[in-house]
């Protein structure tokens, strides 16, 4: 492995990190993540510092490395501080509530809508018009709210639905008479 990463990633104190072929674990005070790695990108560690690096200049293997770093970086984050991503709901009667780890959205529809929380993801709604989605794996956090928002997305025209908080929804205007 010849080119290495502009970007060194520091590891703070408290987290553990275990790179095997193919295969980089993080532990941390939060919880465990893992993540496969190719064989044509290298990972070392040395001096509280893990250092990507890739075999050649070529496209692909620019872009693995790139994404690896990324990776890793994000695992390394959401082991010591973790994820949220913060949901909004807008229009009359719209709210969710919290049963146990399952949130319940009344949208509107003739039922309300039941989504349950995966493994390392938390749910929280500290006001019936606003939802907190929180884990470790930035992926998984970014994936459930956007399922979330997938059950009554923003529409254009009142705005009516369920949008990120801080989120612009281009309005458009009604027919006129």
């Amino acid at each position: 492995m010849s080119r290495i990463g502009k970007q060194p990633i520091s590891v703070p104190d408290g987290v553990e990190i275990t790179i095997e072929p193919e295969l980089v674990k993080v532990k941390g005070p939060k919880g465990e993540l893992e993540e496969r790695v190719s064989r044509q990108i290298g990972v070392e560690q040395d001096n509280g510092e893990i250092r990507v690096s890739r075999s050649t200049d070529r496209g692909e293997h620019r872009a693995l490395h790139g994404l690896t770093r990324s990776l890793i970086a994000n695992m390394v984050e959401g082991v010591t501080n973790g994820y949220e991503k913060r949901l909004e709901i807008q229009g009359v009667g719209y709210r969710a509530q919290l049963q146990g780890n399952k949130l319940v959205l009344a949208l509107g529809y003739s039922h309300p809508v039941e989504v349950d929380a995966p493994a390392g993801i938390d749910f929280e709604v500290p006001q019936p018009t606003r939802v907190v989605v929180r884990g470790i794996s930035k992926q998984a956090v970014g994936e459930v709210a956007a399922i979330i928002r997938k059950q009554r997305p923003p529409e254009p025209y009142k705005g009516k639905g369920i949008r990120y908080e801080g989120e612009h929804v281009a309005r458009k205007v009604g027919k006129r008479a």
